[in-house]
């Protein structure tokens, strides 16, 4: 989509594995947490953690870890999502839970 900024940026080391990090701009037009996020891939190129602010919430800073992926139809979908509030030297504050989410039954129609 035209407008969108992307970039690498650091990775993030996880326990004993590394994540690479990609930034996204987004359009003022697209409704999400907020305009600029982070997101960390794993080796496996799936989606592992989303930092991002909570503009409509006092914007506070959350990191999403996504996990627990199923295949459906061939397309992978993570089943476990928890965010959490994180510091400003970007790590989680595992005890101050803000999301809890579990997925499943995935079907396309």
């Amino acid at each position: 989509m035209d407008g969108f900024k992307i970039r690498e940026i650091e990775p993030w080391r996880e326990g004993t594995e590394i994540w690479r990090g990609l930034r996204a701009t987004f359009l003022p037009e697209i409704a999400s947490h907020s305009t600029e996020q982070d997101f960390y891939f794993g080796e496996d190129m799936l989606i592992r953690r989303h930092d991002y602010h909570v503009e409509i919430a006092g914007s506070f800073p959350a990191a999403q870890y996504i996990s627990d992926p199923v295949n459906v139809d061939g397309i992978w979908i993570p089943t476990r999502r928890r965010a959490y509030l994180r510091d400003d030297d970007l790590t989680p504050m595992f005890d101050t839970l803000m999301v809890s989410i579990d997925l499943s039954d995935f079907r396309f129609g």
